[in-house]
């Protein structure tokens, strides 16, 4: 079990990223650089391409996917025929740097892979999502075919898994499992005869998209995307696993050091009982943030509500963090409680040891390590709090 200090403690990994990306510059180029870092996380674009056939659950699919119902505002048009004529993009509506495309529909008679790439300007999208509703056909593979010969890659989709469940369910030796595994492998048979090669499906409903195979669709993007453009994936995915969730955690946490370096360079608010100063603007931001990705601010909390039938006051019983009730100095600076702990002559003679620049701010050791404290403590409070908030949506979602 982690103790304490296991818990909060700034990490090795965090003071060697601090170094490396500082080098040995003079403390205002250090600021500078890791703003304009922090700047740019937040400008990178994520681009998805979402296709298939006329009815197959394209539009409801990029609902889903930025965690909007098929009526929401921003919500995709959604229809039993052929809704999409053009490429459209839908903003995430927390990110809007991510978009995802609703692209026209294929498997027409005269369908042909190569110019309907070239319609919808294939070279935009950093990969695409092909689904199918029930087997996929030819058209299915002539167009993942090209996007390959094009470099670009695909994730094969069996939407609608509900619906298939369901009819199945009638039946006297249902096994859920089996049903599912029956699916995938007559999915994956289907495009192996018609030319695919080693082939993996991943099932999905639209509607429970946490269900099914939502983290592993989730994996094998992450693992192809470039670097710089996971980070992006994770904090825009809707918080409907815990995988997920813990996902989103990791990402958020390899920023801690950085935002400490700021906030005790750029010191401004004297911390009691300790000779340190923080910036708590800095601090106070990066929390808001925390609050946002988890999905735990008043407008994420209010969708919630409307699909599970809970109220805002239920879920926020949930939450222990002391800033469940703001953001303010005042809840920041209870944050501060740990450093007490933590905050060892020896641990900030390691700090400076590694990152000697932070000597040039006075007492830079130990503002670096309180507000490394005060966000890895709130980032776990808040994580702890978005799986309690996640187990009771899931318990009486409707």
């Amino acid at each position: 079990m982690d103790t304490f200090e296991d818990y909060y403690m700034i990490t090795q990994n965090d003071l060697e990223e601090i170094k490396e990306s500082i080098s040995t510059e003079d403390l205002p180029t250090a600021v500078s650089r890791i703003r304009e870092y922090l700047r740019k996380q937040d400008l990178v674009e994520l681009n998805v391409g979402v296709t298939g056939e006329s009815g197959s659950g394209k539009s409801t699919f990029v609902n889903a996917f930025r965690g909007l119902g098929d009526e929401d505002e921003g919500s995709a048009e959604t229809g039993p025929v052929e809704t999409t004529m053009e490429p459209k993009a839908y903003l995430h509506p927390k990110y809007k740097n991510v978009k995802v495309w609703d692209l026209p529909g294929i498997g027409t008679p005269n369908f042909k892979a190569d110019e309907y790439l070239q319609q919808v300007e294939f070279e935009r999208y950093d990969f695409f999502i092909i689904i199918a509703s029930d087997r996929f056909r030819e058209c299915h593979t002539h167009l993942a075919k090209e996007i390959m010969r094009m470099g670009k890659k695909f994730y094969f989709v069996r939407s609608k898994i509900d619906a298939s469940i369901t009819a199945e369910k009638r039946k006297k030796n249902f096994d859920l499992n089996k049903t599912l595994d029956v699916i995938r492998e007559d999915c994956v048979n289907g495009l192996r005869k018609i030319g695919i090669k080693d082939p993996v499906v991943f099932l999905i409903s639209n509607f429970e998209l946490g269900k099914y195979d939502l983290n592993l669709l989730e994996e094998k993007m992450e693992e192809e995307l470039p670097q710089h453009k996971r980070r992006v994936l994770l904090l825009a995915l809707p918080n409907i696993t815990q995988k997920i969730n813990e996902k989103k955690k990791e990402a958020l946490e390899q920023n801690i050091g950085k935002v400490a370096f700021l906030s005790a360079c750029v010191a401004t608010v004297p911390i009691p009982g300790l000779s340190v100063a923080v910036d708590l603007a800095i601090v106070a931001r990066e929390i808001e943030i925390y609050y946002s990705t988890f999905g735990l601010d008043d407008p994420s909390l209010q969708m919630l509500c409307e699909r599970s039938g809970k109220t805002i006051e239920e879920f926020k019983s949930l939450m222990k963090s002391p800033l469940r009730g703001g953001i303010n100095p005042a809840s920041l600076l209870s944050l501060v409680g740990a450093v007490s702990v933590v905050g060892a002559e020896s641990t900030v003679e390691y700090i400076l040891s590694l990152v000697p620049i932070l000597g040039t701010v006075v007492a830079g050791g130990l503002s670096y390590l309180t507000v490394s404290t005060m966000l890895r403590r709130a980032l776990n409070d808040i994580a702890e709090d978005a799986r309690n908030v996640l187990n009771a949506s899931l318990e009486t979602e409707v």
